[in-house]
């Protein structure tokens, strides 16, 4: 069973990564466009948010399912980066998303929405961006966009 929500958390992070790129990159535009916050903008933005809550919920199932909130942090890096350092920055990273998309739903000028968006999407999205280059880094045999 374990195999099977690693593959699907694996698999998953692409899905997020680029609705938050999209999601981002439309906030962005919107802002300095100076364009109207659109029914499709805030399905975008919904999407983008589902899509991290359900990555979220795979990646808490693993932690607690695999023990890694018991093993000692003491030595490998491995070890340290998947029991402390990721799930605080992406749990970090989803409060952002849900934090940005609930401010942005309360505003009803479009630039604001646009502009809300825009920052707190984009702060989560550099976040889990560091994650990924962390893990990179702490991880032998791990790569960017390698499917693990």
């Amino acid at each position: 069973m374990n195999d099977i929500l690693k593959s699907a958390h694996s698999g998953w992070r692409y899905v997020v990564f680029l609705l938050l790129i999209i999601a981002v990159a439309k906030a962005l535009a919107g802002w300095f466009g100076n364009k109207t916050y659109t029914e499709g903008d805030r399905k975008l933005n919904v999407f983008a948010l589902i899509s991290a809550h359900i990555q979220l919920l795979i990646g808490l199932v693993l932690y607690f399912s695999e023990g890694w909130y018991k093993l000692s942090s003491a030595g490998a890096p491995a070890v340290r980066y998947f029991k402390m350092e990721h799930i605080t920055m992406m749990v970090v990273a989803i409060i952002l998303i849900t934090v940005g998309n609930a401010k942005s739903k309360k505003l009803t000028e479009a630039v604001a929405k646009h502009r809300t968006i825009a920052i707190f999407f984009g702060l989560a999205l550099i976040l889990i961006i560091i994650a990924i280059l962390l893990m990179v880094k702490a991880v032998p045999g791990r790569s960017f966009f390698g499917v693990s």
